[in-house]
């Protein structure tokens, strides 16, 4: 069998799976958007012919096609078995930035055609639960605008000298709904004044820029800033010296709607721009 890359492109309408698509395209993946997923043996025994160059592929599958969830899982476990290595990549945003989305490109969601686009995106978030369980990266892109969304995918699956780069996965959590079991690194916030307590800004979230620039006006927060960037700095090529190739960095509030997003965002945008491909997850921003 020849040896042949497989990322499974999925996730939730509008939170950028074309972006994604088009950016594996720039860097050399043949991509296809919605294939049926029983055609996906098929396919991936035409492209094996010794003729074809193929040897990274990419393809769009959601449930844009009535069948997928009734048929994907014991499609890619039977491909699995067959020594074939799938990566399954799904993409998230919170539900009010996928309903501007909507909004902004005035298109209806494929789950409710004739009702409103929240009751479509409660639909799919339920019926995509179980895949995005399985998934091997999951890539929130709320506060990603699509050249980031580009960047981060580029950097990730771009070889370079035959060796990718250290993967960080930032990810904001309240300790009121417990600490993120996968987390190699956890950053506690709660020292930092909370906006909770502040009127205007208690119903908004750590993305609104006026929380973003009250949590980064305090004293206290330029220092932690440049205290956690060090101490990240200083991390991240030790341990890509010792053969990580996944790193999960938490940072904690109480609820994990204000600081803790603030402070992910921050951090994630110091990664960026390290050139190490990060993405930003918000576990709690959306509990009350």
């Amino acid at each position: 069998m020849k040896a042949v890359r497989i990322v499974i492109i999925t996730g939730m309408a509008g939170s950028g799976k074309s972006t994604v698509m088009r950016a594996l395209e720039d860097i050399g993946f043949y991509c296809v958007d919605n294939l049926p997923v029983v055609l996906l043996p098929k396919f991936l025994s035409i492209q094996a012919a010794p003729e074809l160059s193929i040897a990274q592929v990419a393809l769009v599958m959601d449930l844009r096609e009535k069948r997928f969830l009734d048929q994907y899982q014991r499609i890619f476990k039977r491909l699995k078995q067959q020594g074939y290595t799938i990566e399954i990549l799904f993409l998230d945003s919170t539900d009010d930035v996928l309903v501007n989305r909507f909004s902004e490109t005035r298109r209806v969601h494929p789950l409710s055609p004739q009702g409103t686009v929240m009751e479509g995106i409660r639909l799919e978030r339920e019926k995509l639960a179980p895949l995005k369980k399985m998934a091997d990266w999951v890539i929130d892109t709320t506060t990603l605008n699509v050249h980031q969304l580009k960047d981060v995918i580029q950097r990730a699956y771009a070889i370079e000298g035959g060796m990718k780069r250290l993967l960080v996965y930032v990810t904001s959590f309240g300790y009121r709904y417990g600490i993120p079991v996968d987390a190699d690194i956890i950053l506690d916030v709660r020292f930092l004044a909370n906006p909770y307590f502040v009127a205007d800004l208690k119903p908004l979230a750590g993305y609104d820029p006026a929380v973003r620039d009250y949590v980064l006006s305090l004293p206290e927060s330029a220092q932690f800033v440049e205290k956690m960037t060090d101490l990240i700095g200083y991390l991240l090529p030790l341990y890509e010296r010792e053969g990580k190739s996944r790193l999960n960095i938490a940072l904690g509030c109480t609820g994990g709607r204000h600081r803790s997003v603030v402070m992910a965002n921050r951090l994630c945008m110091e990664l960026c721009a390290w050139n190490y491909p990060a993405s930003v997850h918000h576990r709690d921003i959306d509990k009350t």
